[in-house]
């Protein structure tokens, strides 16, 4: 089986986890944590970085921190992994929907005026599969209607908008470090902002709202929450951060292939770079349109059946039964390429060879 997107060890991991282990310091404490926050702010050139468990508590940690809560409505694209969108009903608020692009899969900035209400207090673009949203016009319309704008960047890692990192464009940005991404610690997740004051108490809340007394004891002004990553899989973190620069490149070379490989077929829309931004690709995503031949499901069938793993795009969340009655503008276009949208094999190891028999495939 060729699978869909694992995770390289190929640097310092066992060698800094194994420290962990060999020092005790295995929790929430120990120089891995700080040094992972340290590092991951520098290689995206933020100025404030605080590490978490996953990247649904990133998210919900950018929420509580700018404190959105109950009577708000935060702006979000359909087409996505659910968590973001939890992520605001944890909170309180509310979503509401606003359609993609046909060509990125990404948010239509087009469209988010229109859902603009008086309750109104957060934009979240979600940058899926690696490419970035139009991230100029979501800034000046959140300037317009001043409001805060959250950068979910969990699956865009290394990916730029304009020659910056995602995540930093925004107030503030999210990313996760689960199995499948990037870089990985297993399970993990990142908030960064430029905000001082925002990178403060979102370390403050992440752990507990804790201050230490001077005689050691515990002190907790208001309700805090445990988010904190432990030190061994921060150590992992840094192990890979260290190598990301070469990941980003194999993913990119990756997708270029298969564009060079898929780009005659007929029925088959393949993976774009917009001129502004540079995609890391997280995952390859192609459209089978209705001329292929046969039906997207049919196609996977036909790849799983060659040992190929590959997964259709994300349901649309407006369509599932906890969010059916949040609000939505036209979602024509995140209806139509639900259905049609595949991600094949994306790992960073993966092979010329291997890429060349998926679209052999592909090509009937």
């Amino acid at each position: 089986m060729i699978p869909l997107c694992i995770p390289k060890m190929s640097g310092n991991e066992w060698k800094y986890v194994k420290e962990c282990f060999d020092t005790n310091w295995v929790s929430s404490v120990g120089k891995y944590v700080d040094l992972f926050e340290e590092k991951f702010a520098e290689y995206v050139d933020a100025k404030s970085a605080v590490v978490t468990m996953n990247g649904t508590a990133a998210l919900e940690l950018a929420l509580r921190t700018l404190d959105i809560g109950v009577g708000d409505e935060v702006i979000i694209s359909s087409m996505t992994f659910i968590s973001p969108v939890n992520t605001i009903k944890y909170v309180g608020a509310e979503p509401v929907f606003v359609d993609v692009c046909r060509d990125t899969f990404v948010m239509d900035t087009n469209k988010i005026e229109e859902m603009i209400t008086p309750k109104t207090k957060a934009i979240l673009p979600v940058h899926i599969y690696g490419h970035p949203v139009d991230m100029d016009k979501v800034m000046n319309i959140a300037k317009k209607y001043n409001l805060y704008v959250i950068e979910d960047a969990t699956e865009a890692l290394g990916s730029e908008y304009k020659g910056k990192k995602v995540g930093t464009i925004g107030d503030m940005g999210c990313f996760s470090f689960n199995g499948n991404k990037l870089i990985t610690t297993g399970a993990g997740g990142m908030l960064i902002t430029d905000n001082d004051e925002w990178g403060n108490r979102a370390k403050y809340l992440s752990t507990q709202t804790k201050t230490v007394l001077d005689n050691g004891a515990f002190y907790h002004e208001e309700v805090g929450y445990n988010f904190r990553m432990p030190n061994m899989l921060a150590a992992m973190g840094v192990a890979q951060l260290e190598n990301i620069k070469e990941y980003v490149n194999d993913k990119r070379a990756h997708a270029k292939l298969y564009n060079e490989l898929l780009k005659n077929v007929k029925g088959i829309t393949t993976s774009i770079e917009k001129e502004y931004v540079k995609n890391c690709f997280w995952l390859y995503s192609i459209l089978v349109e209705d001329e292929y031949g046969i039906s997207r499901d049919e196609m996977m069938e036909k790849l799983q059946a060659n040992g190929v793993q590959c997964r259709p795009f994300f349901q649309p969340v407006h369509l599932m039964p906890p969010y059916k009655e949040c609000k939505h503008g036209d979602m024509s276009i995140t209806n139509e390429i639900s259905i049609k949208g595949i991600n094949l094999p994306s790992s960073v190891d993966l092979t010329e060879d291997e890429i060349k028999l998926i679209c052999s495939l592909i090509r009937l």
